[in-house]
């Protein structure tokens, strides 16, 4: 099977290295401009650069098209007319509704459509990742193809019947996951601080929040956009995440203790139950990780934002532990320190206390609050370009510290996905 690839940024060439690895025949296309840069990479490897996505399209048995979700319709627009004959033809894109709908407006009716989406960034290689794999429009042959292209690269195959389920659990597992640790950034940068330096951010919990903010704010903007404004379920999981903290947040001020108290565990015994298989996150390795100069000062914190996701799980109906088949680490993460909360009865009782009568942190969650508010608002509206302008300010804020956390929070990652 030759396999070509239109767009050849950090995911298409990562997929493209791995399939010449395994010994298929790989070709691909960029923007003019890239393609000094990207046959110096590539030729190497014996994966050719053609002249265009027509060319591509034109001569390959499987066709991926690795583009920016925004720019996809314009590229397959030119491009999908004319591919060749019954051709495979998948989107990398991490929204398969639109996807789907643009493949469907501009492909050939011969061509087979089965989609794909790795659940990892660029920094890690596809070999032991969970990759979901959605048949949309092929027969069987077609579909045992990509099976065994993929088990040949040693990617986790989860398999979906449709791109809706797909949709649905993406919408938590990234959307409002992102939107979870986007507004810790934002809050940290509205404050004016570095949370490292501050003695409410230093611990095991806060370590793994700190590192994966600036995971996230180390990649660029307008994947993230997608995720959050193209998927069609997104809106709603991330305005009830938004609600979530709202009212617990109204409840903190007022101090109302018994009613504050009795909604978290009751949102802890739905999400929580017995009968669901832990993540089990290790105390000692998410201590090791830390940023802060004088581990020493540690004083409580609220939590805020963990406290909101469960109680947003809860009204939900969402089971977490289910949507771990489309985990990405930052949610197995975010999960992980959500349970490693919710599951110690002394930490949860300190959290809880923190929230209601700390006031040295309520300035914190005030932050919180109205970055959580911001980033919902702005998705509700499907501002795509306020989206990037407010993801790339907070980003310019941390600028100093984002190699470092992307750094160790892969570490830290690999650390804690090995326990």
């Amino acid at each position: 099977m030759n396999i070509g690839l239109i767009g050849l940024g950090d995911m298409g060439r990562l997929y493209a290295k791995a399939f010449a690895k395994a010994g298929y025949q790989v070709c691909g296309c960029d923007l003019p401009e890239n393609r000094n840069k990207l046959e110096e990479e590539l030729l190497p490897l014996g994966i050719k650069i053609l002249d265009s996505g027509k060319d591509v399209a034109r001569v390959n048995d499987l066709i991926i098209y690795s583009v920016e979700a925004e720019k996809l319709e314009q590229v397959v627009a030119e491009c999908g007319p004319v591919t060749k004959f019954g051709a495979i033809v998948a989107g990398q894109t991490s929204v398969k509704t639109p996807e789907i709908a643009i493949f469907e407006k501009y492909l050939p009716e011969d061509t087979q459509i089965i989609t794909f989406h790795g659940m990892h960034g660029p920094g890690f290689e596809p070999k032991g990742q969970k990759l979901i794999l959605i048949p949309h429009r092929c027969d069987k042959a077609a579909y045992q193809r990509m099976y065994d292209l993929f088990t040949a690269i040693g990617s986790d195959i989860v398999e979906m019947v449709d791109y809706h389920e797909h949709d649905k659990i993406v919408a938590d597992t990234q959307a409002v996951t992102h939107v979870g640790f986007e507004s810790m950034g934002t809050a940290w940068k509205s404050a004016g601080f570095f949370p490292w330096e501050n003695g409410s951010y230093i611990g095991g919990i806060d370590n793994v929040k700190i590192l994966t903010t600036l995971r996230i704010f180390s990649y660029k903007a307008h994947v993230y956009a997608g995720l959050a404004i193209l998927n069609p379920y997104a809106k709603q999981q991330v305005k009830r995440y938004a609600e979530s903290e709202s009212e617990l947040f109204k409840l903190m001020i007022k101090e109302e203790e018994a009613d504050f108290r009795s909604r978290l565990y009751r949102a802890r015994d739905f999400v929580f139950h017995e009968s669901r298989k832990p993540i089990m996150l290790n105390d000692a390795v998410m201590k090791e990780f830390s940023l802060a100069q004088k581990p020493e000062l540690q004083k409580p914190n609220s939590h805020l934002s963990i406290l909101s996701m469960v109680d947003a799980w809860y009204h939900l109906g969402v089971n977490p532990y289910d949507n771990l088949i489309c985990q990405t680490p930052p949610f197995r993460l975010r999960l992980g320190i959500a349970e490693y909360l919710f599951k110690n009865e002394d930490l949860l009782e300190e959290s809880i206390k923190t929230a209601l009568y700390d006031k040295t942190i309520r300035g914190d969650d005030l932050e919180f609050h109205s970055a959580v508010r911001e980033w919902s608002a702005i998705i509700g509206y499907g501002d795509m370009e306020g989206y990037k302008k407010h993801f790339n300010e907070v980003q310019n804020f941390f600028s100093h510290r984002l190699e470092e956390g992307k750094a160790q929070s892969a570490e830290l990652i690999r650390r804690l996905m090995m326990e």
